[in-house]
């Protein structure tokens, strides 16, 4: 049984040794790498990737990013490939085999039916004097030292290393096609990430209606906006101007300091200055001022004019966080 120490220090390594790997991909960076992108950025039709084993599992979540990030791809397992699957290749495609070895019995048959579909064929490949690598059009390396595995065997180094050069290819081709923010969202609408790249402080503040009070509002009439609408807060108006905004926090400093609250009023009471955002921006940047500030309300407008509140509890509870 290893000790604590051992056991950080097996962990330390196979970072080390993967974070290394990783590294010296960017040596094998050559024209290879960059006709295979230009190539992408110009196909009419999709990227095939196609892997067997661990290589397959890396294939398809290169397919996920690429997909994500404006660039159409398909995952075709090598071993089905060979079943019927091959049909998924069309005329304009560009196919990408992951292989470590490149010389697997599936990756052996395979490819010679991959070179009769005319496509351009991409080998990802460990081993540069491989089957694979010999019958590519393009090589892009992904060799390694050793994997992290102490027998090395199992798959550990070298999947890292094919997945870093997926995420090599699809941040160059998302720089090409100057995909942005706006662009990923379109790919992302929902979960979470999806809300923090569409979901904007109006679709929220909405709904929250318009607590407001004028600044001769006695407390009392504070009190009842506040508590009407349960945002912690109203805001305190002259003729659609915002003057200032009352939070439960403001009631509670209020009563410790004065032990008769008659007379006074909202102007009294308010905070000056409040926090504002207009309702078109998104509800991720609300959060992001409210961060800053230590705060749980922010004041909402619409071309300067005063459109509502937008609590901390409306952006947690659409899981923006």
């Amino acid at each position: 049984m290893k000790n604590n120490i051992d056991i950080k220090m097996l962990a330390q390594s196979t970072f080390e040794l993967e974070a290394a790997n990783v590294l010296a991909l960017s040596e094998k960076i050559d024209e290879d790498f960059v006709q295979v992108i230009e190539q992408i950025v110009t196909l009419k039709g999709r990227v095939i990737l196609t892997g067997i084993g661990k290589s397959a599992i890396i294939a398809q979540k290169i397919v996920a990013t690429l997909n994500s990030t404006g660039t159409p791809a398909i995952f075709m397992h090598a071993a089905d490939a060979i079943h019927g699957d091959l049909g998924i290749i069309q005329q304009d495609d560009l196919i990408i085999a992951i292989s470590k070895s490149g010389n697997t019995p599936e990756i052996k048959v395979l490819v010679p039916y991959l070179k009769q579909t005319g496509n351009t064929l991409v080998a990802m490949v460990g081993n540069k004097s491989s089957f694979l690598a010999e019958q590519a059009d393009y090589i892009l390396d992904t060799s390694i030292t050793r994997e992290a595995c102490p027998n090395n065997l199992a798959p550990t180094t070298s999947t890292t290393v094919q997945l870093a050069m997926g995420d090599a290819i699809a941040v160059c081709l998302q720089n090409l096609r100057q995909f942005t923010d706006q662009d990923f969202a379109k790919y992302h609408p929902g979960g979470a990430l999806g809300k923090q790249l569409y979901l904007k402080v109006g679709d929220l503040s909405d709904h929250n209606g318009l607590p407001e009070v004028e600044q001769d509002a006695d407390v009392r009439s504070v009190l009842i906006s506040i508590t009407t609408y349960r945002l912690g807060a109203t805001v305190v108006t002259e003729q659609g101007k915002i003057l200032g905004i009352i939070t439960d926090g403001d009631i509670r400093r209020m009563l410790e300091k004065h032990t008769d609250v008659t007379g006074l009023t909202a102007k009294d009471i308010m905070s000056l200055n409040p926090k504002t955002i207009d309702k078109t921006e998104l509800a991720a940047s609300a959060l992001h001022v409210m961060r800053q500030n230590s705060i749980s309300q922010l004041v909402v407008t619409h071309d300067g004019v005063y459109a509502g509140i937008i609590h901390l509890q409306d952006i947690l509870k659409e899981g923006i966080i």
